[in-house]
């Protein structure tokens, strides 16, 4: 007997929206934390664990990729980031949070810019989907989102 599954429509398929939350990775991927002392006492990134300084290690090897990439195209890592997600689909806005003019102006920069095919399998090739070290929320918090 042949199982024949019907594939789920895509968000895109049912005209759905999606707003990534925290596209650049509570500003990771921007590259302006090289270091896990450069977060404040108070700082909740101390709390998540891709912030540990195991995962955080492992983490900046992405983010360092990224940085080479930009530089390349002479835009910032954050701008390079952001214009990944936005090519996931014309359904796909993502909204980065920030706290200074000067950022938001390099996140409004970003929406005009198109990645090449070769940026484009770059950056997948440097974050693969799975390869980020570290859950996204510690083991309680993440029982509780998962509801």
């Amino acid at each position: 007997m042949t199982s024949s599954r019907r594939s789920q429509p895509t968000c895109a398929e049912l005209g759905v929206g999606i707003v990534p939350f925290s596209p650049l990775g509570r500003g990771f991927l921007t590259g302006a934390i090289t270091s896990t002392s450069q977060l404040g006492e108070g700082d909740m990134r101390r709390r998540l664990p891709r912030f540990s300084d195991d995962n955080f290690a492992a983490n900046l090897a992405i983010v360092e990729t990224l940085q080479r990439l930009a530089e390349k195209r002479g835009v910032k890592a954050g701008q390079l980031a952001l214009a990944w997600v936005q090519s996931r689909g014309e359904h796909v806005v993502p909204i980065p949070g920030t706290k200074r003019r000067s950022y938001l102006e390099q996140n409004v920069a970003a929406a005009t810019l198109v990645l090449t095919s070769d940026e484009l399998a770059a950056v997948q090739a440097a974050a693969p989907e799975g390869s980020v070290a570290g859950a996204r929320y510690p083991e309680g918090l993440q029982r509780t989102i998962g509801r």
